[in-house]
């Protein structure tokens, strides 16, 4: 018996997608451009004030000339000649690892001690006091006394920036913890939950956007200080590196190292807003 012959399905045709709808659209393009302009304008007349106030400031480099100097230092940024000659790249990555071994020190102390002091009150009124005198003084007072403990230029700097950043993590911190509801508090202790599941399951996630924002000014205050300290101490270093182009009479490199501090915190800036945002527990 012949098996019955089976008729083709047409092919099942494609939607098509017209052009106007692959374009954005008018809102979004609306979005956009607001979001760009202004931005924009404020480089603009950042640029024009800065071309205005060199023409009438013996001296002062305009943006081309700054521009034009910053092509020729960062064609190689990472030669070595020695320790008194070397690199951009190397200046800034030496001031990123005093920053990051400072900042990380400062967290490390800083982050369980606001844990505690948030949550006994007996240690925060203990503390409080010596936080008190201590928070408000220069980082750069502190220079000398790392220079006579550890008898080294480096190490001091990482002192510095240290005792400069500790304090808006404890504080911050200390909030943090001091704002989370006394019921959730009390429901641990009906549950008998144990201080580590009460600090890992409550109050970690209560405090977190607390210690980012310490973690955010720490981190600020930490990138500010190193150009200052390293400038006294010497060494390799964005800090040095600008002092040094001062003696030179360079004023085009100090420029452009005053643009690269600016860039370079605006971006642990924003790596710091993007963890927030990955941790955050509320959104």
């Amino acid at each position: 018996m012949n098996a019955p012959l089976k008729t083709p399905l047409p092919p099942i045709a494609k939607p098509r997608l017209s052009a106007q709808a692959l374009l954005p659209s008018a809102a979004a393009l609306g979005s956009l451009l607001k979001a760009g302009i202004a931005p924009l304008l404020g480089i603009i007349a950042f640029i024009g004030f800065w071309s205005l106030l060199a023409q009438y400031s013996e001296g002062l480099p305009g943006p081309l000339s700054t521009w034009q100097a910053a092509l020729v230092l960062f064609a190689d940024p990472f030669y070595d000649n020695g320790p008194n000659d070397m690199g951009i790249g190397w200046n800034i990555l030496n001031s990123l690892g005093r920053v990051g071994v400072g900042f990380g020190l400062a967290a490390l102390v800083g982050i369980p001690l606001g844990f505690a002091i948030g949550r006994f009150a007996f240690l925060a009124g203990m503390l409080a006091p010596i936080i008190s005198l201590l928070r408000p003084v220069s980082p750069l007072a502190w220079l000398p006394i790392g220079l006579l403990v550890f008898e080294a230029a480096g190490p001091a700097s990482i002192w510095v920036i240290f005792i400069s950043s500790i304090w808006p993590i404890i504080l911050n911190t200390a909030a943090g913890v001091a704002s989370v509801p006394q019921d959730y508090l009390n429901v641990a202790r009906v549950l008998k939950l144990s201080e580590f599941k009460v600090l890992t399951r409550i109050l970690f996630p209560a405090v977190l956007p607390h210690l980012m924002t310490g973690i955010r000014l720490a981190i600020g205050v930490a990138w500010l200080v190193i150009v200052a300290a390293e400038m006294l101490t010497g060494g390799i270093g964005l800090g040095f590196w600008v002092w040094d182009e001062w003696n030179n009479l360079n004023v085009e490199h100090i420029l452009i190292a005053i643009i690269i501090v600016g860039l370079v915190g605006l971006a642990l800036e924003q790596m710091l807003l993007l963890i927030a945002k990955r941790f955050d527990y509320a959104s």
